[in-house]
């Protein structure tokens, strides 16, 4: 099986002549878009709403088959100087299409009769909640230049900025023991059975942090400035705001989620002590711990035994998925191992021009890299769902970009434990469940948290690295408690997170996309194969809907903090499990 991804089918280098001509083409339709919102002014409102549909479209999948492209050759390789240059140009003529394309919004804005007239043209009729949203956010735009000129000064500011931060992180030498590893090795070795090797591994990592804590700080100071001076431009009340427009979601439903999330801390407080004691700590579980394995699942699985696992599993809940899995692995949409310059963690990018999807992992043989393995799986099979529609309504919103991701893996770890041949294969799954639970309950609230205090001192400190691990140390307090050992924290998860780099508060959907998967999941196993129709267009809706109208598909009122309650109890009741196995 292959080792990496194969990018070949989207061009066979940058020396293609398919990309040369396409990158022509974004040129010419550039300077096609900017001659076209010169003539909005006297144009007819239905023959001016049809061309802008239809520019739109086209500049959205050139963008998408050039950009990506380029930003897969350069998360493989940070070091693939031609990918880095060729995504600037890339995004620099985007910028030059940011000022008509704003243009065109606010006179499609300024109709009276938008809303009749794209409701009357089959042509138009599918973007009706486009336009809706398009009205909605004309409010934003920028004025005269202005879009153009915050889209160039992003490409030398916030763009700029999260590159340097993947560079450093992916090139970072880490000395463990008597060698020199990178940060995605020495990381993984926190799965490590040996607790000797975990804890030499998180020190190593700590100690490697200081080499680019500066330049890390300088980074996320200048994107978190960026950002508020963008939303003070707009008239955001604040980043926060901008993330809820921009997902489509409703402050009450953020407000729910962590009302209910405030309330179980304590029960995941409870596990992480019960852990840290099963594992000889007295005073909280060490952070070097948190993925400690537990029981016995000592089985390790080659890439080809992860896909004859997934395909089989998958085969039971919906043959459409399980056929999408094996396709995904036998034809080399993932790039499987850690490597030097190889950005860390895992990912899935949506290849349009292909109807297929990429996916980056850091494979090490783990039952929790198959875990990994399913749930970006999850996202290709989203973006598989989504595939019909037509190009401006291929975006779906943050919160429930990590649904489908999310149910595959309550999928995948439901057939585990109820698989398990006895005590301790049972006890190490549901112990690794409970890992994945904490993560998006307690360290993403430590996150939400951490942004939360960064926005707030930005606009009128620099802040340093110190003070930055200042921040996070607290944060990780308030979120875990007294479940974890108050001297053994990761001061640096501002610096190793790739999240504060990017989107504006990318944390809080991880929870919801989990607690909202879960509630679906309990759904499936009352209703059995009747809810798969159902789910499938739960996910088919996610772009053309609001967060809350998109869960009422499946009845589900995410106001209402019963629902929320409802899915941390499902973890909650493990929890008990987990204790009662452990004799606590």
């Amino acid at each position: 099986m292959n080792e990496v991804w194969n990018l070949e089918p989207i061009y066979k280098g940058f020396s293609d002549p398919a990309f040369a001509r396409d990158y022509e083409a974004l040129k010419a339709l550039v300077q096609k878009l900017k001659t076209f919102s010169g003539e909005l002014e006297g144009m007819e409102p239905l023959a001016g709403l049809t061309r802008g549909v239809a520019l739109s479209e086209e500049l959205t999948d050139l963008v998408n088959k050039l950009a990506e492209y380029a930003s897969l050759r350069q998360s493989a390789d940070t070091r693939d100087q031609e990918a880095g240059s060729r995504m600037g140009r890339i995004m620099a003529l985007c910028s030059d299409a940011a000022a008509p394309l704003a243009a065109f919004s606010q006179w499609a804005s300024s109709l009276q009769n938008l809303q009749e007239l794209v409701a009357g043209d089959e042509n138009l009729r599918d973007y009706a909640y486009y336009f809706e949203n398009l009205k909605k956010s004309s409010r934003y735009l920028l004025p005269g230049m202005g879009e153009e000129i915050m889209a160039r000064m992003e490409l030398s500011g916030g763009s700029a900025w999260a590159d340097l931060h993947s560079y450093i992180t992916s090139t970072l030498p880490v000395k463990y023991r008597d060698k020199t590893i990178n940060l995605s090795a020495v990381r993984n070795l926190a799965y490590d059975e040996d607790a000797q090797v975990r804890k030499d591994a998180y020190e190593a990592e700590l100690a490697a942090y200081p080499a680019i804590r500066d330049s890390a700080a300088f980074a996320l100071n200048s994107i978190k400035l960026e950002t508020i001076s963008d939303c003070k431009l707009r008239g955001y009340a604040s980043p926060l705001d901008r993330t809820l427009e921009n997902s489509h979601m409703e402050r009450k439903t953020l407000a729910a989620m962590l009302e209910a999330m405030d309330e179980y801390l304590p029960k995941f407080w409870q596990y992480l002590k019960a852990k840290g004691k099963a594992l000889g700590h007295e005073n909280g579980l060490p952070w070097y711990d948190l993925f400690a394995p537990m029981g016995k699942a000592s089985t390790r699985f080659t890439t080809e035994d992860a896909r004859d696992y997934l395909v089989e599993l998958f085969s039971g809940f919906d043959q459409e998925l399980a056929d999408m899995v094996a396709k995904a692995f036998d034809e080399a949409w993932i790039d499987f191992y850690p490597r030097d310059g190889k950005v860390g963690g895992a990912f899935c990018a949506g290849v349009e021009c292909l109807g297929e999807s990429r996916i980056l992992t850091n494979f090490d043989g783990l039952f929790t890299d198959v875990v990994t393995l399913a749930h970006e799986l999850g996202h290709a099979f989203h973006n598989q769902c989504i595939r019909s529609h037509r190009p401006l309504n291929h975006d779906y919103s943050m919160p429930v970009a990590e649904t489908a991701s999310t149910f595959n893996e309550c999928v995948v770890m439901a057939a585990a434990i109820a698989g398990a041949k006895d005590t301790q294969e049972r006890l190490a799954l549901i112990e690794s469940q409970l890992q994945d639970a904490t993560q998006i309950i307690c360290d993403i609230y430590s996150r939400y948290r951490f942004e939360t205090m960064v926005f707030a001192n930005r606009e009128q400190d620099f802040m340093h690295a110190d003070t930055l691990c200042g921040f996070m140390e607290k944060a990780q307090k308030e979120s875990y408690g007294d479940g974890l050992d108050p001297q053994y924290l990761h001061p640096y998860m501002w610096v190793c997170k790739g999240h504060y780099y990017g989107p504006t508060f990318y944390n809080f959907p991880y929870a919801f996309g989990g607690l909202f998967a879960r509630g679906l999941y309990a759904q499936y196993q009352q209703e059995g194969q009747a809810f798969v129709p159902k789910y499938k267009k739960l996910l088919y809706t996610t772009p053309v809907a609001s967060v809350e109208d998109t869960a009422k598909v499946a009845g589900i009122d995410l106001g209402d903090k019963n629902f929320w309650r409802s899915a941390l109890q499902t973890i909650a009741d493990q929890i008990e499990l987990f204790c009662q196995l452990i004799g606590e």
